[in-house]
């Protein structure tokens, strides 16, 4: 099934799981009632007999999943990630990672960019969460092409994976063709002498903007993207060292994710200054995309401009700055 450069990964997900589902009659899609928003209603539309909708009731639904996974189906589960890493945390950590079943945890609606939900539905502390979680692979997709990529390799995967996935569309992050998907491998996309920036997810595409920002007065940024926060490509966060400085920029909270996992990794290999942009110990806002980036310092200008300052030893920009979103 074709994935065009400018599919959200919610409909990259519906779509690629139906091309699954004609190969492979074991893979079964679970909903937490959230179709039309998940775009688990392309499935339900094209294969209701292998979509089971178990409603608003996200502790049940990683049971079932966990059960039918005993019985040699491949599930995925599909809600936001919200509430599969918050609300069935105890199910993802009892029935699923301990027992390593293969099931598949589709997290939709992630990071701060959820459609104005605001805080109640932001999962900023996902990474973090799972990636403490043994046994689990944790995969983030910068662009549509890569996630349908990640889909079919955790399809194949034997143990329990969660997959986050972004609401609304960004632009690819690379060219066509592109290198077999291996999580456990960074992608470079720009070598720089002066610092690396180093993103997961969507994010790294604004970083790669940032980077050409900064090339614009003279600041040389290399780029490199992990599609993967475990397993992670331990050879590349040492060689993003080379420069001496590492900036590291998530959709996430700076507690736990891609800045802690960057930073144990050098602490312990190769000591490197590491400065994390991310979202601060703080929970979000509702809010339009373009307003909630600019005001974390996440958006391509902020993130050129953070570094800019950085790099002059001048203070970073506060944040978060929110009053334009408050009541």
């Amino acid at each position: 099934m074709t994935v065009g450069a400018d599919d959200a990964q919610r409909v990259v997900f519906g779509r690629t799981l139906i091309e699954l589902m004609a190969h492979d009659e074991r893979v079964l899609l679970l909903d937490g009632d959230l179709a039309n928003s998940t775009r688990a209603d392309l499935v339900a539309e094209a294969r209701p007999d292998r979509f089971l909708e178990m409603g608003i009731a996200e502790q049940n639904l990683v049971g079932v999943a966990a059960g039918l996974a005993t019985m040699g189906f491949r599930p995925w589960i599909s809600t936001f990630a919200v509430f599969a890493v918050k609300r069935a945390l105890d199910q993802v950590r009892m029935t699923v990672a301990q027992t390593r079943l293969p099931v598949r945890l589709a997290g939709a609606y992630s990071g701060l960019l959820t459609g104005f939900t605001g805080k109640t539905h932001q999962a900023v502390e996902d990474l973090a969460v799972m990636r403490a979680m043994p046994h689990m692979t944790v995969l983030a997709p910068a662009d549509a092409f890569e996630c349908a990529a990640a889909i079919r390799w955790a399809a194949e995967h034997p143990g329990p994976v969660y997959l986050r996935l972004a609401r609304d569309p960004v632009p690819p992050l690379l060219p066509e063709p592109r290198p077999p998907y291996d999580p456990a491998r960074g992608t470079w996309i720009r070598r720089g002498g002066d610092l690396t920036l180093i993103g997961t997810g969507t994010q790294s595409g604004r970083i790669a903007e940032a980077a050409l920002l900064l090339a614009r007065t003279g600041v040389d940024a290399g780029v490199l993207h992990l599609p993967a926060c475990k397993p992670f490509d331990q050879a590349a966060i040492l060689e993003a060292a080379a420069p001496g400085l590492v900036v590291t920029v998530e959709e996430h909270s700076v507690i736990g994710g891609l800045g802690s996992l960057v930073a144990e990794t050098l602490s312990e290999a190769r000591p490197t200054r590491v400065v994390r942009f991310g979202i601060p110990d703080v929970f979000g806002e509702s809010g339009p995309n373009a307003g909630l980036l600019s005001a974390f310092g996440l958006s391509p200008e902020a993130v050129a401009e953070r570094v800019t300052r950085l790099l002059h030893g001048r203070p970073d920009l506060p944040i978060p700055v929110l009053p334009e979103f408050r009541p």
